[in-house]
């Protein structure tokens, strides 16, 4: 699963970035209710899952601010009872908002962690979310009196550059989309697999952009998007894909990537029509939903 948790912010200054909005005394008047309702919510749609065949095995979180956040979603919230540890980056963005790997470590055992840079300071371009990259053993035991079933799969998280500032945004989003193809690239040339020669990988989270985008011509993955469904975002009455899914060919996806939509994820447009997810903010107003983004599901054979 991956999901744009929209602004995940604790209520206190984290020193060096621009969080001010985020305060109780910010403009959004960010209160400590109006932060435990958000992570409340964010568990209900986790647990919500176990309807529809399972918990999710591994959750790619973009929009999270820090560990304390991370910390109380994990271990305070309603979230608490289902057992999630999590590992996350600290990027130069200027917001100080970062990407987060939640995973069952009953099922995903981290091996290695990397936080891997965007160049993008080096280029003149504004520094963005570095690339999350967790290697580890997917468990499986069939019954008890089998044993465990272990393989290796690579993961990465990632929330490129919006399109927001025009040619340097974009140009910002294909260097980080650059660096992530080469990552990929690497664990292709050099990593093996228990059972064959193709690395298992999946890369998901927020791309900023749908899948018709050059940045996505020539990378060696698999785009798992259902295109039956509207999307992951809407703007002004119209649905997008920049949420993505993408796997190795060695990953045997059962259907495509599917959006979340749970009834409390949505409301109805009273402008454009339809529906639209049920944000936490219009503007600076407190509007008390989730996220602008719907979760973006995928169940795989490894």
């Amino acid at each position: 699963m991956t999901w744009n948790v929209e602004n995940l912010f604790d209520t206190l200054h984290d020193e060096g970035f621009h969080d001010e909005q985020f305060l109780p005394e910010g403009p959004y008047k960010w209160t400590s209710s109006r932060y435990w309702r958000k992570l409340n919510e964010v568990s209900k749609v986790v647990a919500a899952m176990s309807e529809n065949g399972g918990i999710p095995d591994i959750i790619g979180m973009c929009e999270v601010e820090n560990d304390s956040v991370l910390t109380k979603l994990t271990r305070h919230s309603a979230l608490r009872g289902l057992g999630y540890d999590y590992v996350m980056t600290h990027s130069e963005d200027a917001r100080g908002i970062d990407v987060a790997l939640l995973y069952q470590p009953v099922s995903f055992r981290p091996l290695e962690l990397q936080t891997i840079r965007v160049p993008s300071r080096e280029e003149g371009l504004r520094p963005t979310r570095d690339i999350l990259y967790a290697k580890g053993l997917t468990i499986a035991q069939e019954a008890e009196e089998t044993p465990l079933y272990m393989d290796t799969l690579h993961v990465l998280v990632v929330h490129l550059p919006s399109r927001v500032g025009g040619h340097a945004g974009d140009t910002n989003r294909k260097l980080a989309a650059a660096t992530l193809w080469g990552v990929v690239d690497s664990i292709m040339a050099h990593a093996t697999s228990v059972r064959d020669k193709v690395p298992r990988i999946v890369v998901m989270g927020d791309f900023n952009t749908d899948a018709n985008d050059r940045i996505f011509r020539h990378q060696p993955l698999q785009l798992t998007d259902d295109r039956t469904s509207p999307g992951t975002y809407c703007f002004r009455g119209i649905w997008q894909w920049i949420d993505h899914i993408l796997v190795s060919s060695s990953v045997r996806a059962k259907g495509a990537a599917t959006p979340v939509q749970c009834p409390w994820l949505l409301e109805k447009d009273m402008k454009y029509g339809g529906e639209k997810p049920r944000r936490t903010f219009r503007g600076p107003a407190y509007h008390g939903g989730i996220s602008d983004h719907l979760p973006l599901v995928l169940d795989v054979l490894l």
